[in-house]
């Protein structure tokens, strides 16, 4: 006797999702009927433009880093290999916040000294002024770090993403007489972004919480201007609520979008099979 086929398990509702509206519209009634969390929220929210902006170029820049590192790891040449595996696992045993305070007081004083060096001669002509440290803006600093820290984690997501690439197909796009970059490019690429993009989508999640250490050196991002006036204040409850709040509209709102392209993509695949059977 055949067992019945088992019925595919329906998604459950999201009831978490309707908690999370429910307590973010009593915080969005809150800060436009009183007064105290409307003030609160106002001047947080001049910082959220700042958490923005060192979140997108960090992670554009530690994503085509990360780019170049997986690459180099998959590289015939045993040199390129080791340099990569060396920046990995050394940068992922660094936490973010030490990293931060090594590039931001170690790292920027070094590259100043270094960088009067090579254009001493220049400087000694007249043509350029001296670079002294208080030049390179702690905010840049920030960025640098937080690059430098995630380019490791996301390496070894797109190691990953390429790896579970069909060998197959590389090999027919071989006997096609594509180049090494054409079949990147066209055949590797393209197939693993599906793979790469749940695990890419949760770095920039995680960046976007970690972003909040650049207020460890003053950056006025969210949480120092939260941490400003909650010490001016002694607000802490309210303060560090509407940052929570503002912090989790940032990350929920991303993860469902992400979360929707996902499930648009495995469509477009499902679609795209059908057609070929």
């Amino acid at each position: 006797m055949t067992a019945a086929p088992k019925q595919a398990d329906k998604p459950d509702f999201p009831w978490w999702l309707l908690a999370a509206c429910a307590i973010a519209l009593f915080l969005a009634v809150q800060i436009v009927l009183n007064d105290l969390y409307s003030q609160i929220f106002s001047i947080v929210a001049k910082g959220v433009w700042i958490t923005i902006f060192v979140t997108l170029v960090g992670f554009a820049l530690a994503t085509a880093i990360g780019l170049l590192l997986a690459v180099m790891g998959l590289s015939k040449s045993l040199a390129l290999r080791q340099i990569a595996r060396f920046y990995v696992e050394i940068v992922r045993g660094i936490p973010i916040l030490v990293l931060l305070f090594y590039i931001a007081f170690v790292g920027a004083p070094g590259f100043v000294i270094a960088w009067n060096a090579l254009t001493a001669p220049l400087a000694e002509a007249g043509l350029i002024g001296e670079m002294k440290v208080r030049d390179v803006s702690l905010l840049w600093r920030a960025i640098i770090a937080l690059t430098i820290g995630y380019s490791a984690f996301i390496s070894e997501v797109f190691r990953a993403g390429i790896l579970a690439v069909d060998g197959g197909q590389v090999e027919a796009a071989k006997a096609l007489g594509l180049s090494p970059v054409q079949r990147f490019r066209f055949i590797v690429l393209p197939q693993a972004i599906r793979t790469i993009l749940p695990p890419l989508g949760n770095d920039f999640i995680a960046m976007i919480k970690d972003s909040s250490l650049v207020s460890v050196l003053g950056v006025a991002d969210l949480t120092q201007m939260g941490k400003v006036y909650a010490s001016g204040s002694f607000r802490f409850f309210e303060t560090y609520s509407i940052v929570a709040y503002v912090y989790l509209l940032l990350t929920v709102g991303l993860s469902l979008g992400l979360r929707a392209l996902e499930k648009r993509l495995r469509r477009a695949d499902e679609a795209r099979m059908g057609g070929s059977g």
